[in-house]
């Protein structure tokens, strides 16, 4: 029982953070940027995050089973940091229509799932593993964002 309520809160964290990002969808504003041949379409990115968020809360869990909050407390807090850095980066791009702050954070978030995948797979290598394809992710969305930044500055 104790273990499906803290499979639970996992997944409450992250979807929090999900939900949190999809205040800021993209608009008009997005829409009128150029873009490069291989951006995706829009309609690909709610599937995406949503199975990744399912993997993220799983990977979490997979750790407190191996080691509790306590036994794990600086990689938590870090866990807990790339969701802010996620859930911060669409209200910078969509919201705020801030590119080169949105690059910044995306580049934090890289290097804070990067130091995640190392301290998890420490503790319990599927829950690592389980990491890399959003690692994945986020290297070609920040690279989609410093294209979007670098194509549509202002002159």
């Amino acid at each position: 029982m104790k273990s499906a309520l803290v499979m639970l809160l996992f997944f409450i964290l992250v979807f929090t953070a999900a939900y949190t990002g999809s205040r800021y969808m993209p608009g008009e504003w997005y829409d009128n940027l150029q873009k490069p041949s291989w951006t995706p379409p829009n309609w690909l990115f709610a599937p995406v995050w949503t199975i990744l968020y399912i993997m993220i809360a799983i990977s979490g869990w997979l750790v407190w089973r191996e080691n509790g909050f306590t036994g794990a407390l600086f990689p938590f807090i870090l866990f807990l940091l790339q969701l802010v850095l996620n859930a911060m980066w669409t209200w910078l791009f969509f919201g705020l229509h801030k590119p080169a702050a949105a690059f910044l954070d995306i580049t934090l978030l890289w290097f804070s799932i990067l130091l995640l995948i190392i301290m998890f797979r420490q503790i319990s290598k599927p829950a690592g593993m389980l990491l890399i394809p959003y690692l994945i992710w986020v290297a070609y969305a920040a690279t989609l964002n410093y294209c979007l930044w670098k194509m549509n500055v202002p002159s």
